[in-house]
C-alpha cells in the first residue's frame, strides 16, 4: 500500500506546487444503480467500436509489478486511505509509441490534423487504485499525471476521491511525460518542492524500484496516454484491473495535464479513439504543444499559444471545468470561451481558485501568501462534474448547462459585486450566502501565491446587513445549497458536507 517511503511529497505545499503552471518563464439520496451507470444502447458512442485504433502501434503490455526501493511515489498530500477491499498497485507498462507532427501551426478551432511521425520504445509507470468486483460501476478513471512542480502529482485524485470512492470508479495514474520519469528543469520551484528533490525523476529517485524505466520524452506523451487506455481494454486489463472489465474509460487532468488534453482531445482522440469521455480540469486558453524527442515540452508555448478551442465534432463528450483564476489573468482562458454543444460543457465556478484550501489541507496555513488562500468549494463541484460526465458516456445523458461568469470591460475583468464577489458562473452556497469574499484572482506575493486565490471575512456591520440572526443565515445558506443540489452542480451525497461548511457563529452575535 502507498505509504511505505513517501517522504515529503506527503507535504500539502509540494502536491500543490505540483500542478501550478509555469508562471515564472513567462515573467511574471439516488440508489446505487443511479450512481453507477452501465453501457448500453443509451450511450452517446452507441454503434462506436470503443478503443478503435486508427495506428497500427500496439497497446502498452504490463511488464511487472513494481515493488521495494521507497514504495510508491506521488505528490500527494495525505494517504489515499483506501477502504477494506480496494487495493493499489504500481505497474510498468511498456511499448513502442509513435509522436505526431502537423503541418503548419495548430489551429484555433481545435480541427488538429496530426499525422504519426517517429517511433521510439518506452517503458513507464502507472499505479492504479481499484475497489472489489462487487462494488465497480464499470468506470475507469484515468489521470494524466501533473508535472509542472518537478514530479508526478494527482491533484484530480484529491479533487475527486469521493466520488470514486462511493461509486466504485478505477483511478489510474499515468507517468506520460519525460520529467516525471526521466527528470528535468522544474517549471515552478519552491523551497518545500526542492527540499524534496524535484526535478530528479522516478528513476533517480529511487532505482532500485523504477530503474528500469524509460521515457523518450513528450513527443510519445500522447500515444503513451493512448497506450494505456488500449491495455485497459486490452490483453493488460488482467494486471490493471485484476479481472475488471472497463466499460467505460475517461481521461482526466488538471491544470499542465489540462493543456495536454486539450491537445490530445483535439489531435489524437480523433485518430485513436482511445478514450470515452474527458474531463479537462483547469485548462489555459492556449494548448500544450506537440512535444519533442528526449525532453519535456516547453510550456510556456503553450501559454502563449494562440485561444484554442475544443473541435466540435468529438464523439466522446467534454467537460471542461474552470475556476475564476483560469478565466483572465496569466491563465486566459476567456479568448477560447466557446458555446455548449451536445458534446461539449463549460462550468465556470465562482469563488474558486485552480489551487485551493481543500487541496492543500493542513498546510494552507502555512504558504505564506499575503491573504488567506481560497476556501476551496471547487471540490463539491468536481465530484457532480465526474457523475454526470460518466452517465453522459454511459447513458447518453447530457449534463446541465452551466451559467457563465460574467466578464465585463476592456480589457475583460469579472465582474463583482460590491463585496468583490463574482457574479454569475456555478454558485455554491460560500458565494451566495456568504460569510468570506472568495475569490480565484491572484493576491499578489509568490507564484505559488497567484494560483491559490483569497478568502477575506466579511466585517461585522456587513453581515449585520446581510442576515439579522444565526437562523437567518442559516436558512439563506439552506436555500442555496438546496438550489446548487437541484440544480446537478453538486450531489446530493455531498449535501451533508456542504452544509457542514456553514459557519452560523460568524454570521450573527
Amino acid at each position: 500500500m502507498f505509504g511505505v517511503g513517501s517522504g515529503p511529497l506527503r507535504h500539502a505545499a509540494l502536491a500543490c506546487v505540483c500542478m501550478l503552471w509555469a508562471l515564472s518563464a513567462c515573467g511574471d439520496d439516488g440508489e446505487a444503480d443511479d450512481r453507477r451507470p452501465v453501457g448500453g444502447d443509451g450511450g452517446v458512442d452507441a454503434g462506436l467500436d470503443a478503443g478503435a485504433m486508427a495506428s497500427d502501434a500496439p497497446p502498452g503490455v504490463v511488464v511487472r509489478e513494481l515493488e521495494g526501493g521507497g514504495g510508491i511515489f506521488l505528490g500527494e498530500a495525505m494517504a489515499p486511505e483506501l477502504p477494506d477491499g480496494w487495493v493499489e498497485q504500481e505497474l510498468s507498462i511498456a511499448a513502442e509509441a509513435v509522436s505526431y507532427e502537423a503541418e503548419g501551426m495548430l489551429p484555433a478551432d481545435g480541427f488538429f490534423e496530426l499525422t504519426a511521425a517517429d517511433r521510439a520504445d518506452y517503458r513507464t509507470r502507472v499505479v492504479v487504485r481499484r475497489p472489489p468486483a462487487a462494488e465497480f460501476g464499470g468506470t475507469v478513471v484515468v489521470e494524466w499525471l501533473n508535472v509542472s512542480g518537478g514530479v508526478d502529482a494527482n491533484p484530480d485524485y484529491a479533487f475527486l476521491k469521493e466520488e470514486l470512492l462511493r461509486s466504485g470508479v478505477v483511478w489510474v495514474g499515468v507517468s506520460a511525460q519525460h520529467i516525471g520519469v526521466e527528470g528535468g528543469p522544474v517549471l515552478v520551484s519552491t523551497p518545500a518542492s526542492e527540499a524534496a528533490g524535484a526535478g530528479m525523476g522516478l528513476k533517480a529517485r529511487d532505482p532500485e524500484r523504477y530503474g528500469e524505466l524509460a521515457h523518450p520524452g513528450d513527443a510519445f506523451a500522447y500515444d503513451i496516454y493512448t497506450q494505456v487506455a488500449r491495455a485497459l481494454r486490452g490483453e493488460g486489463a488482467e494486471a490493471l484491473l485484476g479481472g475488471l472489465e472497463a466499460e467505460r474509460i475517461l481521461a482526466v487532468g488538471e491544470s499542465q495535464s489540462a493543456y495536454m488534453l486539450t491537445t490530445y482531445a483535439n489531435g489524437v482522440q480523433p485518430l485513436e479513439r482511445a478514450y470515452d469521455g474527458f474531463l479537462i480540469h483547469s485548462r489555459g486558453g492556449g494548448r500544450a504543444p506537440l512535444g519533442e524527442v528526449d525532453s519535456g515540452i516547453n510550456l510556456v508555448s503553450g501559454i502563449t499559444a494562440p485561444a484554442t478551442r475544443i473541435r466540435t465534432d468529438l464523439e466522446a463528450p467534454v467537460l471542461i471545468l474552470q475556476t475564476e483564476t483560469d478565466m483572465l489573468f496569466t491563465l486566459n482562458y476567456f479568448p477560447a470561451r466557446q458555446p455548449d454543444s451536445d458534446r461539449l460543457r463549460t462550468w465556470e465556478v465562482a469563488g474558486t481558485a485552480h489551487a485551493d484550501a481543500f487541496l492543500l489541507g493542513a498546510m494552507a496555513e502555512a504558504q505564506g501568501c499575503p491573504e488567506p488562500i481560497n476556501a476551496g468549494p471547487l471540490h463539491f463541484v468536481a465530484k457532480a462534474a465526474l457523475r454526470h460526465l460518466d452517465r453522459w458516456v454511459a447513458l447518453g445523458e447530457a449534463p446541465p448547462a452551466g451559467t457563465p461568469l460574467e466578464v465585463d470591460g476592456m480589457p475583460p475583468a469579472l465582474s463583482r459585486d460590491a463585496d468583490g464577489i463574482a457574479l454569475g458562473g456555478i454558485r455554491t452556497p460560500h458565494v451566495d450566502a456568504p460569510v468570506d469574499v472568495l475569490s480565484g484572482a491572484p493576491p499578489g506575493g509568490s507564484i505559488a501565491c497567484s494560483l491559490f486565490g483569497s478568502t477575506l471575512p466579511l466585517g461585522p456591520e456587513r453581515l449585520a446587513e446581510l442576515y439579522a440572526s444565526r437562523e437567518d443565515y442559516l436558512a439563506a445558506y439552506d436555500e442555496a445549497a438546496g438550489a446548487v443540489i437541484d440544480a446537478g452542480f453538486v450531489l446530493e451525497e455531498d449535501r451533508e458536507a456542504l452544509l457542514a461548511d456553514a459557519d452560523p457563529e460568524r454570521a450573527a452575535p
